[in-house]
């Protein structure tokens, strides 16, 4: 079939842009370098002078990875074939997921070395994402624009002895047949405890703060419109940049939702936070907007009803990082009726607003905000009953400024220094009450 002979020529083409065994391991690993050290990734401001050949030795001393150095995809809305070309051997387990329907293929701690462009969705698939979730494990996640399964799914030697290619061919399914897969599936993950859950508290005698770095591993983000930076990098040397600042407080305990590039739902970081007795979560994001022109910090809380329309679909773009990572979305929670969690909620709710208003009087005149600075949305990641949060948006990467700025590690530092002023200010009367 056509799209069974565009494979075979893709193939050809690889095997002779990638003829070279050392320079594709070469090109490989520096990639590989990249994905183990993500926090010491040099963010564009920043000219990295390591020249490729200590790159690669470099990552050649690194935990040894699989790599992924050719992908190829084609096909129609019935069948769709896909090929992955990997330098070993990959263990692979598929499972279903529902609301959207999504194929999650899991893989061993994995490297993904080849063009972007070369594992487009298209055919059955309307948006294929690959990327790590934690130094042990990687992930590819297809989203079906249509419900499908993958008819066959096998690894195969390569003729020539020099690496593995890994076969899956999808197909069209009905509603109710890949509802049966779903269900019926052996793969099962365990449950993840709600974020209302009485959780065990790590004793400590410091004001804990929780410091989220959005995105991670297979999530991305937004990218930059210049740089193609994605969100996850800004958010984490931000993230990393604070702790540094709120360590040398007195007092203060700061604890990092993540410290690499791990991809977390969004409850696990809820749950880290209340683990660790946190008195405070700061989320932190660097969105992307239609409207290029928009600039500036904003700083949300949690609301049952959106203050505003782009508040409403920050809110619904954030939430469905679940869906980006390959993790099925939590049931709706029924409604509590209980008294003593509601007032916790509106005292919590309080705190936050009061958080959120000092942040934004201590960057005002000193870091760019957008109008209307203070605003609040239904964000997932704000859930914790009995920890006042606020997601911070250090700015959007969709506008040119701000994402020159948010690659500045000198910008970055300024509006940590504003930040731990604000979080003074905050703690400042609950110290004088013993908080």
């Amino acid at each position: 079939m056509a799209w069974e002979r565009g494979l075979v020529v893709g193939k050809r083409e690889y095997a002779a842009r990638l003829s070279s065994k050392p320079v594709r391991f070469a090109a490989a690993l520096v990639v590989m370098l990249a994905a183990l050290h993500p926090a010491s990734r040099l963010m564009a401001t920043e000219v990295e002078t390591t020249s490729p050949a200590s790159k690669v030795s470099q990552a050649a001393e690194s935990k040894s990875l699989l790599v992924a150095y050719a992908a190829r995809i084609a096909g129609d809305d019935a069948r769709t074939r896909i090929v992955i070309d990997f330098d070993g051997a990959p263990e692979i387990a598929l499972r279903y997921i529902a609301n959207p329907d999504r194929i999650v293929l899991d893989l061993p701690a994995t490297a993904f070395a080849f063009n972007d462009k070369s594992l487009l969705a298209t055919g059955l698939f309307s948006d294929i994402r690959y990327g790590s979730v934690d130094s042990r494990s990687a992930r590819i996640v297809f989203t079906a624009a249509r419900p499908a399964r993958f008819v066959k799914h096998e690894v195969r030697e390569n003729e020539a002895g020099d690496g593995y290619r890994l076969i899956l061919d999808a197909e069209l399914v009905t509603e109710q047949e890949f509802a049966d897969l779903v269900r019926t599936q052996a793969w099962a993950s365990p449950p993840e405890a709600s974020v209302t859950d009485a959780v065990v508290v790590e004793p400590s005698h410091d004001f804990v703060i929780a410091i989220d770095a959005g995105h991670g591993g297979i999530d991305a983000g937004a990218t930059g419109a210049r740089t193609r930076t994605p969100e996850k990098q800004i958010t984490l040397a931000f993230a990393l940049e604070l702790h540094e600042r709120l360590s040398k407080e007195p007092g203060i305990k700061p604890v990092l939702t993540r410290k690499d590039d791990t991809f977390l739902s969004l409850s696990e970081r809820v749950l880290i936070a209340r683990r660790n007795g946190a008195e405070l979560l700061i989320s932190l994001h660097a969105d992307n907007l239609r409207q290029q022109d928009i600039r500036g910090a904003t700083v949300y809380t949690i609301s049952d009803k959106a203050s505003d329309h782009m508040a409403a679909q920050l809110a619904e773009r954030e939430n469905l990082s679940d869906v980006v990572g390959g993790v099925e979305m939590p049931a709706e929670a029924p409604e509590v009726n209980d008294i003593l969690l509601d007032l916790t909620r509106r005292e919590t709710q309080a705190f936050s607003i009061s958080l959120a208003q000092t942040v934004v009087k201590s960057f005002e005149g000193q870091i760019s905000l957008i109008n209307n600075p203070h605003r609040h949305a239904g964000f997932r990641v704000l859930q914790a009953p009995d920890v006042p949060s606020i997601l911070l948006e250090l700015g959007f990467l969709s506008n040119k400024e701000d994402e020159a700025l948010l690659l500045d590690k000198a910008w970055r530092a300024k509006v940590a220094d504003h930040l731990v002023k604000a979080i003074r200010s905050y703690r400042k009367p609950l110290a004088v009450n013993g908080g």
